[in-house]
């Protein structure tokens, strides 16, 4: 992780000597003018509003989708239903959705909240759903043996199945949900990190822009370090190798 870091900040400090614009400052410059923003409270306050939305948008789409998707694993029937719908929507491009969003929803949170919860969906749905269908049958007859519930099959063999690809899909998710953020804070808003970028982008305040995608970027970080840790903390036989290690 920190050669990593190392690389990419001595390659934008290589990038920034060679152009030498005033749209390619040096990474001290933008650290300096990012942590002046959020000490004034304007990029803490976007920032905030920014995380309240891909949240609330994460959250529901997590909860429909492992609804929906662990009913087609495990019901042949609902299967045949369902994925034939998730089939012919997902490919249709959201992005294009988003005016007639608007118009059903308005344009405050609830229509942002749909937008990114939407396309995040269906990249849960299929991830899931595989998950819950790929389970052996055998493990399902040997805690059905010993008496147990439906509500305890789903507890204790099923879920349990199918958290390592849930938090897998939020990991991937994570970036996608981050671009669709973007995309409807630039839309129809005077707040979120988007409008931020933008606005900043539009008054030629390259520091200002940077500071925004460097908050963006944060926000996009700390949720993926956070699937990652849930992932390990709730489910441990998935890296009993690193912890032998």
């Amino acid at each position: 992780m920190k050669k990593s870091a190392f690389v990419l900040l001595s390659l934008w400090y290589l990038f920034a000597f060679i152009t030498s614009k005033p749209f390619l400052p040096y990474p001290h410059l933008v650290l300096l003018h990012t942590l002046k923003a959020f000490l004034n409270g304007i990029l803490a306050t976007h920032l905030a509003i920014s995380a309240y939305r891909i949240i609330i948008a994460l959250a529901g789409a997590t909860v429909t989708a492992a609804f929906f998707a662990l009913t087609a694993g495990r019901i042949p029937k609902a299967d045949r239903f369902l994925t034939p719908f998730a089939y012919i929507l997902y490919p249709i491009p959201k992005v294009a959705l988003l005016p007639v969003i608007m118009l059903f929803l308005g344009l405050g949170n609830l229509s942002k909240f749909f937008f990114i919860a939407i396309v995040v969906f269906f990249q849960l749905y299929f991830v899931i759903r595989d998950a819950a269908y790929a389970i052996d049958q055998h493990y399902i007859d040997s805690v059905r043996s010993l008496g147990a519930s439906r509500s305890e099959m789903l507890i204790h063999v099923i879920i349990p199945a199918v958290l390592p690809s849930l938090f897998t899909a939020l990991r991937v998710s994570t970036g996608t949900a981050t671009a669709i953020l973007f995309l409807a804070e630039t839309f129809a808003t005077t707040t979120g990190l988007g409008w931020y970028i933008m606005d900043s982008w539009a008054r030629l305040d390259y520091l200002d822009m940077y500071a925004g995608i460097t908050a963006l970027s944060l926000l996009a970080t700390s949720l993926f370090v956070l699937f990652s840790f849930l992932d390990r903390k709730l489910c441990p036989w998935m890296h009993l190798k690193d912890q032998n290690e």
